[in-house]
């Protein structure tokens, strides 16, 4: 009799601050063929520790992670030696971060509003090698690369830093500096300097109006 190939089981871990979104993403996964969820995470340490413990095929990742951000997890798993390949599932703007996602060592981006069967295809198509990005944002790319003076006229938030990016996202989710510099561990005077810089970038002439742009920001963009 010949033998049965048994298929390959794709490794998922999983790091996700909202615990409910991540229960329902592990149950999804488990009722695919031919994946099982090997570990969770919700912040950068545990993520990182899963990732090392487990050996994972692929690590999906949240751009919000407790205590800092998906893309700083990105950059210390490269820094780690990880070459876990990562596909980035959030909610936030795909407009504004894809890009950013896969700067940082990522291989793709999907919406958290796209159905459960395009999650399914976007990790088949980073395991087999391809980067993974929505139709949206794979046409503001090829704009970008074949009209670069166009590609210049976006928003003023794309001219922020990863980091500066994240400080100014727990500006307007309501964290004053000395609870930032705790949650992004680092000093007071150094997130001082990164909102200085916020400022000048974004044309907001005091602290009172970077309060209330990123408190507006946060609000639209749901973070």
């Amino acid at each position: 009799m010949p033998h049965r190939t048994s298929q390959k089981v794709i490794k998922v871990a999983l790091v996700e601050d909202h615990l409910m979104f991540r229960e329902w993403l592990g149950h999804m996964l488990a009722r695919e063929p031919g994946f099982t969820v090997c570990g969770e995470a919700d912040n950068i340490q545990q993520g990182l520790r899963i990732i090392e413990q487990t050996s994972p095929d692929i690590a999906i990742v949240d751009i919000t992670l407790r205590g800092s951000s998906g893309l700083e997890l990105i950059k210390d798993m490269k820094a780690h030696g990880l070459t876990v390949p990562v596909l980035v599932l959030s909610m936030h703007d795909e407009a504004l971060y894809a890009e950013r996602v896969l700067r940082a060592g990522a291989k793709g981006y999907i919406s958290k509003s796209e159905a459960s069967s395009t999650l399914t295809e976007a990790i088949k198509q980073v395991l087999a090698g391809k980067i993974y990005l929505g139709e949206k944002m794979t046409t503001l790319m090829l704009e970008k690369i074949t009209n670069p003076r166009a590609a210049g006229t976006g928003s003023r938030m794309d001219l922020l830093a990863d980091r500066e990016l994240e400080v100014f996202q727990l500006i307007g989710r309501g964290y004053n500096g000395r609870e930032i510099a705790q949650q992004l561990h680092l000093g007071e005077t150094t997130i001082d300097t990164y909102r200085a810089r916020i400022k000048e970038k974004l044309q907001l002439r005091n602290a009172a109006e970077l309060y209330s742009r990123a408190a507006q920001w946060v609000q639209e963009n749901g973070t």
